[in-house]
């Protein structure tokens, strides 16, 4: 069993359904850099072991102008049109 740990109000916790998994991984993964310090290395090395682990999967990576602010449409749109699934860099 897997447990989901959720950010939100948990007085009234939502069920939420895992996705049952594959095994595997294939297709185009982009990693998107929002641009906090030191997101870039977490990335690096995400990319070393998934060239590693996972050959047949292509990487394309992806920045934010600014942490600060929602990513902008255009490239929302071009990783959307791109990657089969999307990885975050989201904190210090």
């Amino acid at each position: 069993m897997t447990t989901i740990l959720d950010p939100t109000d948990e007085r009234s916790p939502v069920e939420r359904q895992i996705t049952e998994r594959t095994g595997g991984l294939s297709g185009v993964i982009g990693l998107l850099d929002i641009s906090k310090p030191r997101g870039n290395i977490m990335l690096d090395e995400l990319e070393k072991l998934l060239a590693k682990k996972a050959p047949d999967v292509s990487v394309r990576r992806y920045t934010k102008p600014t942490f600060t602010k929602p990513c902008p449409d255009a490239l929302r749109h071009e990783i959307r049109d791109n990657c089969d699934l999307v990885i975050e860099a989201l904190a210090d």
